[in-house]
């Protein structure tokens, strides 16, 4: 699935896009609040100032993404995984990080401790 038609989708009203293939996406600046990609593959996607505010990314493949300037604001992020994922200046008041997988490479907001959040060090 290419950006175009995720959006096109969304704005008809469809919400659950769990486990669909979204690796390399551009949905930057994308408004996208209450969305299921329960499981989905986001690899390398690039969510730059995305509005992600109260969806479900829990078990998504992050490895890579740009979330830098997202609101994922009570957002669900259960076990997925965040290795090599950019989170500079996101917006995450109520997010879930609990289970999430991250590696040295990941990048923070300052002051966030993954620690914190129930996340666990991938090894």
């Amino acid at each position: 699935m290419d950006a175009l038609e995720l959006i096109r989708r969304y704005e008809k009203g469809e919400r659950n896009f769990s486990g669909v293939n979204l690796s390399k996406v551009k949905l930057i600046g994308a408004y996208l609040p209450g969305i299921n990609l329960w499981g989905a593959d986001l690899t390398g996607a690039n969510l730059a100032k995305a509005k992600l505010w109260g969806a479900n990314l829990s078990l998504a493949n992050l490895a890579q993404v740009n979330l830098t300037r997202a609101n994922i604001s009570g957002a669900n992020f259960q076990q997925a995984n965040l290795r090599g994922a950019k989170l500079h200046y996101i917006k995450y008041y109520g997010a879930n990080f609990i289970d999430c997988i991250y590696d040295t490479s990941t990048k923070f907001p300052r002051g966030f401790d993954p620690a914190e959040y129930n996340m666990r060090p991938f090894e």
